[in-house]
């Protein structure tokens, strides 16, 4: 219930100093008992003080309150900082850009309380404060606000005249100053413990990890802006529902969801110092729009003293990519064994064949044996060759070790001839202007790219046609190009194709030899030159790969 002073200063629109001094002069003239006088008032400035946590609004109720007693003209509140030291927080009769010329007043505050003040210091250093205000003062009265044998603060009170306090004066004006400094005490701790609530949330709100609170019964409290991108919900919307109306599963791949797992008794009852009984749940999350996202989420139980459950603290975890890397390297394992498979298989099986003594052989029979042994044992040192570079690549990134000059219409003229002996059924076009600009470069390197991409434009033109290698240059770049009339590559796959191990699942693909790491390599060789690498393609109209190197 608001105390009486409080309700007086609404009522009639007195300031809090005016209600106190007729107050404290009422009381004097009507009760008969001094000591009863001297209690209420201060009980009513006791009342005044609790009602507010606000450390600015404490510290003026204060120090009104303070100077109408002592009839003062100037007053201060000086306040002991975590470095010990004492800086002025408020003021009256004195303009805030003043406030530095009380400093000397400040200095050499002890924060012991038994030591007390040193009252003809004071007095020095109230008028040399008061020649520097340029104002009439004759009295300070310093109030020490003491809480737990520690000066918390210190009220100055500055008077225009010099007056006499009697001992009881004293006690009242004592009794006062503690009730202050519970006050200011009791407004620190709340402003802290806002202070800290609002760094909690501000570290919550902006974590890469989404965060949600849940009370007893699963309704949200809070709901941070990672888990509305994941999740698809505004916070504002989320907060307040029941957490089985936000997080909906599509299928759980491990552990029970919440409201199942609360039904089947989690949290479990456990010993004060046992290990908190955590809860992880992982699979595909359904968002409103219908589209899914994979999460890991983990949920901790706070248990309050009693042991019952107070709030569930709630850890999302966006695992797509994890997911999707595993099922990279799942694929990618199933590649290199069905790479290495097929021409060790071929090696060995033409090698067996030829050794064969029951058998006599003619030459032709025999170059051919030999020939497929090599072309396979070329693969393979392709393949590991390939291998080695991509591990090579993540470790310490592409290197260029023979610079020089390179004429990419010449590299491009020698794969169109090796490659177009490797088909019947495909067209390799040069289309390059001559004479065609050099570029300062790895030659090695850009001849993979470039074989790279030829030999794609093949595999991917299963019925044939023609595949173009074109090149054009202005002042600044050169650029080459592969177009093939093949298959086409559907739009989200065309930047993830250049990604370690990917590629595109379809039927061609799982029929189609390869890593998955061709193209990955093409790109490091490419932007290790300074230039850039894309594909423009639509399904079943072909593909072009297009790359750009600086001239310089």
């Amino acid at each position: 219930m608001p105390c009486r002073l409080l309700e007086a200063c609404k009522k009639n629109r007195a300031s809090l100093p005016t209600i106190l001094l007729k107050c404290y002069n009422v009381t004097m003239l009507l009760l008969p008992d001094y000591r009863v006088r001297q209690r209420d008032y201060l009980l009513e400035i006791s009342r005044a003080l609790t009602s507010q946590l606000n450390i600015d609004e404490v510290l003026r109720l204060i120090l009104e309150a303070a100077v109408a007693m002592l009839a003062g003209s100037v007053g201060l509140i000086a306040l002991q900082e975590d470095d010990h030291t004492f800086r002025a927080r408020a003021t009256i009769g004195v303009e805030p850009e003043r406030i530095a010329l009380f400093k000397p007043l400040l200095e050499g505050i002890t924060d012991d309380a038994e030591e007390g003040f040193n009252i003809a210091e004071l007095d020095r250093k109230m008028r040399l404060v008061a020649r520097k205000l340029d104002i009439r003062l004759r009295q300070v009265v310093a109030l020490p606000m003491v809480m737990r044998g520690e000066v918390v603060g210190v009220i100055f009170i500055f008077r225009a005249y010099s007056g006499q306090s009697t001992t009881n004066d004293r006690i009242v004006l004592q009794s006062f100053a503690d009730q202050a400094a519970i006050a200011v005490h009791n407004a620190r701790m709340y402003q802290r413990v806002m202070q800290e609530q609002q760094r909690l949330m501000a570290i919550l709100d902006h974590s890469a990890d989404g965060v949600m609170i849940l009370d007893a019964s699963r309704r949200i409290l809070h709901f941070n802006k990672a888990l509305g991108r994941m999740c698809g919900w505004q916070p504002k919307d989320a907060i307040g529902h029941n957490h089985d109306e936000i997080i909906t599963w599509e299928h759980v791949d491990q552990g029970k969801p919440l409201g199942e797992a609360m039904s089947n008794g989690w949290p479990h009852e456990r010993l004060p110092d046992a290990t908190p009984d955590v809860l992880y749940v992982e699979g595909d999350l359904r968002r409103p729009d219908g589209s899914r996202i994979s999460l890991g989420i983990t949920y901790a139980p706070l248990i309050d003293p009693d042991g019952d459950l107070r709030n569930i603290i709630v850890n999302v975890r966006d695992i797509t990519h994890f997911r999707q890397s595993e099922e990279m390297k799942s694929t990618f394992v199933s590649i290199i064994s069905h790479e290495l498979k097929t021409p060790v298989a071929l090696i060995k099986g033409y090698a067996g064949t030829l050794r064969r003594e029951d058998a006599e052989w003619d030459r032709d029979t025999i170059q051919n044996g030999l020939a497929v042994i090599e072309e396979e044992a070329d693969r393979l040192n392709e393949l590991i060759e390939n291998l080695l570079a991509a591990s090579k690549l993540q470790a310490d990134g592409m290197r260029l070790t023979n610079v020089g000059d390179v004429n990419l219409r010449t590299v491009a003229a020698r794969s169109v001839e090796r490659f177009q002996t490797q088909s019947a059924i495909h067209t390799l076009v040069l289309d390059f202007p001559d004479p065609f600009p050099t570029i300062q470069g790895d030659e090695a390197r850009l001849r993979q790219v470039i074989d790279n991409l030829v030999s794609n434009a093949i595999k991917y033109s299963p019925k044939g046609g023609e595949v173009r290698i074109s090149g054009t240059y202005d002042d600044q770049s050169v650029t080459v190009a592969v177009k093939d009339e093949g298959v086409g590559l559907p739009q989200d796959e065309q930047e993830r194709i250049f990604e370690r191990f990917y590629r595109v699942d379809d039927a061609l693909s799982r029929k189609t030899q390869g890593t998955g790491l061709g193209l990955y390599l093409a790109r490091a060789v490419v932007e290790a030159h300074g230039g850039h690498i894309s594909v423009e393609s639509q399904p079943g109209k072909g593909s072009t790969f297009r790359f750009t190197l600086p001239r310089d």
